[in-house]
C-alpha cells in the first residue's frame, strides 16, 4: 500500500512576489552610448572639442522636438529646472508664486530657493488643483505667477484653469514630473504655460537616475535659463536655443548656478525617447487593469478621470474612506508584509518620499486652514507604484492583497 502523502498546510493569504520600487532598466543602446562617452572621457556638456556634438546638446534638440516646443534646456533635476524657470521668468525674493497643496517637496523647495513666497491653492476631490479657489487666491493674494504641479499624473480641467490664468495675467510654470507624455485634449503637458519642467529621476518615465529638461516657446526665458543652468559663455554649443543675439541682453546680468545635465545622463536619456509612447501605452493599460479592482474594495475609493485627461499613470492613486488612522495603520502593514507598499500621505510624520504641506514649515505666510479640503483629501490618500513589468496576474495579486488588508483592517 502506498504511504499518504504528508499534509502540506495551506497559507490562504495572499502573496504579491514582485518589487513595486524596481524601476525599468536602460535599454543596451542607452548602456552602450554611456560607454562610449566614459571611455572618451568627455562627460562634462561644454568643451572645447569642435569635432562632435556633446549628447546633452542633441537630447536638447531631441526632447523640444518631441514637447512641440522651441527650446529646450537639460538640468541636473526637475527640482533644478523648476528653481530656473522661476528665475528665468522674472521671481524675485519676496514675490509671491501660487502653487497647488498636493504636491512633492522640490516645489515648495524651488520656491524657496527662489526667495519667493509660496501661495497655498486648495484641491478638490479627485486630488488636482481647485480652479475656484485658484481663482480667490490669485485675486486676493496679488501673484504674478502659478506652479502648477501634475501631482502623481493628475491634470485639471486645462481649459477652465487658464481661463483663470489670463483672467489674472498669471505666469504659468509646468512641473510635469509625472506627465511625460501625458496631455489634456490633444494638447501636451509642458506647452500650456511660459514654461514646462520634467524630470528624469529613475521613477519617472524615463530614466537617469537624476535630471530635468526645461522647454519655452520664449526666447529671452531660454537664453535666462541656459546662463541660470551654468553655460559659461559658451552656451552657442546648445542647439535648441535663441540666436545669439538674444543671449547678448542677459549674459552680464545673469548668475551661474551651476547646475548643468551631465554629458552621461543625456547619452542615457537619448535611447529611451524613441520607446517613450510604447512605455505610457503599456502604464495606461496597467493603470485600466488595476483601478476598477481597486475601486471594488470596500473603503477605498478610485479619483474621477475626465475624458479629456490623457494621463500617463507611472503610479497609482487612492483614497481610503470610514476608516480610523489605527485601521489605516493595520492595512499598511499587512499590505506591506505581504509584497504591496502602499504610501500613506495622511501620515503624521514625512516618510521617505512623501509629505505635504504642513510638513514644509520653513515656508511663511502660510497657515494649514487656507486649505481645507487639501487636508481632508491628503489624510486618506494613498499612493503605490506602478512598475512597467507589471502583468495582468500581477495586478490581481495586488489587488487580492489590498482586499485581504482592508479586511484585516475592518475585521473582528
Amino acid at each position: 500500500m502506498a504511504e499518504t502523502a504528508p499534509m502540506i498546510p495551506v497559507n490562504e493569504e495572499t502573496v504579491f512576489g514582485g518589487d513595486l520600487s524596481t524601476p525599468d532598466p536602460i535599454p543596451e543602446a542607452g548602456i552602450d552610448a554611456a560607454v562610449r562617452l566614459m571611455r572618451d572621457g568627455r562627460l562634462f556638456r561644454y568643451g572645447e572639442d569642435r569635432n562632435s556634438i556633446p549628447e546633452a546638446a542633441l537630447l536638447e534638440e531631441e526632447f523640444a522636438d518631441y514637447a512641440g516646443r522651441k527650446f529646450c534646456l537639460g538640468v541636473n533635476s526637475c527640482g533644478c529646472a523648476l528653481f530656473v524657470a522661476l528665475k528665468s521668468v522674472g521671481v524675485d525674493a519676496g514675490d509671491k508664486v501660487l502653487m497647488n497643496a498636493f504636491t512633492l517637496a522640490p516645489v515648495p523647495g524651488a520656491i524657496a530657493h527662489a526667495g519667493a513666497e509660496a501661495v497655498m491653492v486648495d484641491i478638490d476631490d479627485d486630488y488636482v488643483i481647485d480652479i475656484d479657489d485658484l481663482d480667490q487666491k490669485a485675486s486676493a493674494s496679488g501673484a504674478r505667477f502659478l506652479m502648477l504641479s501634475y501631482m502623481r499624473g493628475h491634470i485639471p480641467d486645462m481649459d477652465a484653469l487658464m481661463a483663470v490664468c489670463v483672467r489674472h495675467d498669471l505666469i504659468v510654470i509646468e512641473d510635469c514630473a509625472h506627465t511625460m507624455g501625458a496631455g489634456w485634449n490633444g494638447q501636451l503637458t509642458g506647452t500650456f504655460g511660459a514654461v514646462g519642467c520634467f524630470s528624469t529621476q529613475t521613477f519617472k518615465h524615463i530614466n537617469s537616475g537624476e535630471g530635468g529638461l526645461l522647454v519655452t516657446d520664449d526666447e529671452d526665458i531660454a537664453a535666462r535659463a541656459v546662463l541660470f543652468s551654468g553655460s559659461y559663455m559658451l552656451y552657442a554649443q546648445h542647439r535648441a536655443r535663441p540666436s545669439l543675439d538674444v543671449f547678448e541682453r542677459h549674459r552680464y546680468q545673469t548668475p551661474n548656478c551651476s547646475m548643468r545635465m551631465s554629458g552621461l545622463v543625456a547619452a542615457i536619456l537619448r535611447s529611451q525617447l524613441p520607446i517613450l509612447e510604447n512605455r505610457n501605452s503599456n502604464w495606461r493599460t496597467i493603470y485600466d487593469t488595476l483601478a476598477p479592482m481597486i475601486a471594488e474594495i470596500d473603503h477605498l475609493r478610485m479619483p474621477a478621470r475626465p475624458e479629456k485627461e490623457e494621463f500617463v499613470p507611472s503610479s497609482l492613486q487612492f483614497s481610503i474612506e470610514g476608516l480610523s488612522d489605527e485601521q489605516i495603520d493595520v492595512f499598511l502593514q499587512y499590505a506591506d508584509a505581504h509584497g504591496v507598499h502602499v504610501k500613506w500621505f495622511g501620515s503624521r510624520d514625512p516618510i521617505g518620499f512623501t509629505s505635504r504641506h504642513d510638513h514644509w514649515r520653513y515656508l511663511s505666510g502660510h497657515n494649514s486652514t487656507d486649505v481645507p479640503n487639501a487636508d481632508r483629501v491628503l489624510h486618506g490618500l494613498c499612493d503605490i507604484r506602478l512598475p512597467a513589468w507589471l502583468t495582468a496576474d500581477d495586478c490581481s495579486t495586488i489587488s487580492k492583497v489590498l482586499r485581504e488588508a482592508m479586511g484585516d483592517a475592518t475585521g473582528p
